[in-house]
């Protein structure tokens, strides 16, 4: 069977989108490969990097990756699946081309405030969300 090419895009591609990427092709290698990208790449959240740590997924060596460069690479996926919050959702970016457009809105951890802790807390919270859409979008695509 051929692996279905996903592309999960967000603003910075420093945080949701990597999670999205990382649960994907660790839930679904067989099936899927997952590659993430912003519009504006940031640098990879360190928060993001500790709460994925936290349940034995290191991102920690990840770039943030720009929509343009793949863009300009002529790269094609199957699935293109923004991952912005609802806030934002009118600067998340539209990447050319036939795959099919998906939505998955996620909190900004960018945005989270307070301690160390209560951040983590936070982030902790959206990751939880990002791996349970992921493992029911995949039963919607797969069937299974």
């Amino acid at each position: 069977m051929m692996k279905k090419r996903v592309l999960f895009v967000c603003l910075y591609n420093s945080a949701r989108s990597q999670m999205a990427e990382a649960f994907l092709n660790v839930l679904a290698p067989d099936r899927f490969v997952a590659e993430s990208a912003g519009i504006e790449p940031g640098t990879l959240n360190p928060t993001v990097v500790e709460a994925m740590r936290g349940i034995g997924i290191d991102i920690s060596k990840n770039k943030a990756k720009s929509v343009q460069r793949f863009l300009e690479e002529g790269r094609r996926y199957d699935y293109i699946i923004t991952v912005c919050d609802e806030a934002s959702a009118e600067r998340c970016p539209v990447f050319p081309g036939r795959g099919k457009r998906v939505h998955m809105g996620f909190a900004d951890p960018l945005a989270f405030r307070g301690s160390k802790e209560e951040r983590l807390e936070q982030t902790v919270a959206v990751r939880d969300q990002i791996k349970a859409r992921i493992e029911r979008w995949i039963k919607e695509v797969t069937g299974d």
